[in-house]
């Protein structure tokens, strides 16, 4: 099953990282958020890449082009001027780096990997993580029958909860997960059928097409209970970090 991972976007409210560097490309513990994504991806069995590319691609084909010379050790014949990398990766990927358009939207990026789409897909953002179980998305999606399903999640709280009796707080809850309101977490799967609904290169897949799929019945939500977390801001990248450099890391697979 393909796994299609848009990684075209500017990033620009993390403009300190993405004036060098394409979003996907800002390091958590020394790896692209990218990576990270897509090792998750490979723990459930997935590990076909359909990366949507944009802005800087250069850098992600750059990348996984290096990818097993930069992992581990490499002999290079001055005479003839060839490479062998002596590398120890375990990531037996195969992926398809596409060129979307520097300033195609995120609709208008799936519809042109659609060659590569004939079956059942995997579909999501580049810039977020999670502990989602993805085969029993998966499972959910086909126990539905609809077109797609998205991931629902409550957000993290950017600030302190206070509760109130007149002005005495009577509760104070710092940065909790918000007790109502869900979000579209990304880590979505669709049928072939939802290409139909994008029209062009300007078509933002959270507007019209996941719009006209709700209308049209074909839409379904997955609800995750578990850490999530996108990385939209320094802020954002900074709490990642944290996790990482504490050992604790909550969208890491356990084995």
């Amino acid at each position: 099953m393909k796994v299609v991972l848009l990684a075209g976007g500017t990033g620009s409210r993390l403009a300190e990282e993405t004036e060098t560097k394409p979003k996907p490309m800002v390091e958590i513990g020394q790896r692209p958020i990218l990576w990270h994504i897509m090792k998750n991806y490979a723990h459930f069995g997935f590990d076909e890449f359909v990366v949507a590319l944009g802005y800087k691609g250069d850098q992600i084909k750059k990348y996984f082009a290096d990818y097993a010379s930069l992992a581990g050790n490499v002999t290079v014949n001055l005479a003839t001027g060839r490479t062998h990398a002596d590398s120890d990766t375990t990531e037996n990927w195969l992926i398809d780096l596409i060129e979307t358009g520097s300033t195609t939207n995120t609709g208008g990026r799936v519809k042109r990997c659609a060659r590569h789409l004939t079956d059942t897909f995997m579909l999501t953002y580049g810039d977020g993580v999670a502990d989602i179980d993805l085969q029993a998305l998966l499972a959910f999606h086909r126990s539905h029958g609809k077109l797609a399903t998205i991931t629902a999640v409550r957000p993290p709280a950017r600030f302190g909860h206070l509760e109130f009796a007149g002005n005495q707080i009577t509760s104070f809850s710092e940065k909790p997960q918000l007790a109502e309101g869900w979000i579209n977490g990304g880590f979505m799967v669709c049928e072939p059928a939802v290409l139909d609904y994008i029209e062009g290169d300007e078509v933002n897949l959270a507007h019209a097409p996941l719009e006209n799929l709700a209308k049209d019945g074909q839409l379904m939500a997955y609800l995750h209970h578990g850490f999530w977390q996108c990385m939209d801001t320094v802020r954002d990248k900074q709490l990642l970090e944290g996790y990482w450099a504490s050992g604790q890391v909550p969208w890491q697979p356990k084995s």
